[in-house]
């Protein structure tokens, strides 16, 4: 930590390196070294950092509008609602400026539905051990890891906390004033933990019988990270509501909650807002970065990196199965399960040029651009190879 550059912010992250500049999918600090990003600014950056196109429309869109306020509308904002609608499956978006952001409007959405049905309802809500949904009070109320909610205590009431895929912990926990269950469609923060097939289509069952909202949190696993737009595709089922964010501006700060009509409905002027939220710059964003996806046709890229980056994971595994245990994930969102303190990992990457992530308190996150190439996967096991064989050499 670098005292001088620190004595001005809060001291709520141990920042290390001061990057200038991005290139491809490297990040180049302020003395021009370079290092090979696999953590893509926490699942952000999924175009990397030299798509031309998408900094010229966010040039041109400052030359013409970057605020007017969500009294009116704006061109892009139509237009990437329309796209994000259509992406999801669902009837009706409101643009926030953050993940966290749009699960506080998801939450608040399925309470005012509950409250529209029966006044008397509290509102209650299940949510997931090990979870991870955000920092903003309602979004750490329904966060399943305790030391990131107790220091913030009383939070919001009527949140229960049932085990990750396991149906019959979640079925235990309903009652006539369940309004809401939400969870990550794959678990980031909690160790990279995709849903199984039986327990998302079980909570739709559940959900559909109960008439309560399933909100599923892509924030991080959407966008094409999975391999497919959303990962709740891969069970053939929709949620009532959907939150994202990250890759869905792929740089520039913007979320979304999407929800049916059905939910959607429930809420009127004066029940929620923002001031920046979708803001025509933000919006533009969106817009180019759906554009995007479809003409370098992303989803195809990532269906051949994908396999790849999970062989090569692999093969570390093989050559060090003292210190990896595990790789699980899907797509480009991928866990490394290792022995030794995550931390270590991550910062003796970062003295070799390499940026990881770590999840919960033993996983490798590797979550990199979605246009990372073989020879970058090729470079960043390179790396991870030297680290372990150091590890084993001097008996970490």
């Amino acid at each position: 930590m670098n005292t001088e550059k620190e004595r001005h912010f809060i001291h709520t992250y141990n920042r290390s390196v001061t990057f200038v500049k991005g290139e491809d999918v490297y990040l180049i600090d302020e003395n021009g070294k370079r290092y090979l990003d696999m953590g893509a600014g926490i699942a952000v950056s999924a175009l990397g950092y030299s798509c031309e196109e998408y900094r010229q429309a966010l040039k041109e869109q400052i030359d013409k509008l970057i605020h007017v306020s969500n009294l009116y509308y704006t061109e892009p904002a139509v237009k990437a609602a329309g796209y994000l609608a259509e992406a999801v499956g669902l009837d009706r978006v409101f643009f926030t400026n953050s993940g966290a952001e749009a699960i506080e409007g998801a939450l608040k959405l399925a309470r005012k539905y509950a409250y529209n049905k029966n006044k008397q309802s509290k509102g209650e809500i299940i949510a997931m051990e090990h979870s991870f949904h955000g920092r903003t009070m309602g979004a750490v109320s329904v966060t399943g890891t305790a030391h990131y909610r107790e220091p913030f205590e009383p939070l919001i009431g009527g949140v229960s906390f049932a085990k990750y895929n396991d149906l019959d912990s979640v079925k235990s926990l309903v009652t006539e004033d369940t309004c809401a269950i939400i969870l990550e469609t794959l678990q980031g923060e909690g160790g990279i933990y995709p849903a199984s097939d039986e327990f998302i289509r079980g909570l739709r069952a559940l959900c559909d019988e109960k008439e309560i909202a399933l909100i599923l949190d892509e924030i991080q696993c959407g966008m094409g990270r999975t391999g497919k737009l959303f990962a709740y595709e891969y069970y053939g089922i929709k949620p009532d509501i959907l939150t994202c964010a990250k890759a869905l501006g792929c740089g520039m700060p913007v979320g979304a909650f999407v929800a049916s009509e059905k939910f959607a409905k429930a809420m009127v002027p004066g029940d929620h807002g923002t001031t920046y939220g979708g803001n025509p710059l933000a919006a533009a964003a969106v817009c180019k970065v759906f554009e995007l996806y479809k003409e370098k046709d992303i989803l195809g890229h990532v269906a051949k990196a994908a396999p790849y980056l999970l062989e090569t994971l692999q093969s570390l595994q093989k050559r060090y199965p003292e210190f990896i245990t595990d790789i699980r994930g899907k797509g480009l969102m991928l866990g490394m399960e290792v022995t030794v303190k995550n931390s270590d990992v991550v910062a003796k990457a970062l003295e070799n040029n390499l940026i990881l992530i770590a999840a919960g308190s033993n996983v490798i996150r590797f979550v990199p651009p979605l246009v990372i190439e073989k020879g970058h996967i090729d470079e960043c096991a390179g790396i991870l190879d030297k680290i372990f064989a150091y590890f084993r050499e001097n008996g970490k």
